[in-house]
């Protein structure tokens, strides 16, 4: 444990940007989960509202410097790829 006070705080700090961070990152890569899941059982209809979902969870994750900007994109366009290859 850190002796000096601005230590202590960014201590405190990082332990919420950490918290924040992975919560964040959870919930992008449930929502990209959920998606799969259902172009996996075919169903289209809850698929094309679960790949919006799942895009507006990426560019939040990247947009909050989650997870880098190719990363986000190279995540969409495969997020794109499975939902066209329903059709």
């Amino acid at each position: 444990m850190p002796n000096i006070k601005s230590a202590i705080k960014r201590v405190r700090t990082n332990k919420s940007k950490t918290l924040e961070n992975s919560m964040v990152k959870s919930g992008y890569k449930t929502a990209v989960k959920n998606f799969l899941a259902q172009v996996e059982a075919g169903d289209k209809k809850k698929a094309t509202e679960l790949y919006k979902v799942a895009l507006k969870e990426v560019e939040k994750a990247a947009k909050k410097g989650v997870i880098k900007d190719n990363t986000a994109s190279r995540k969409k366009s495969s997020l794109d790829r499975a939902l066209n290859s329903m059709k």
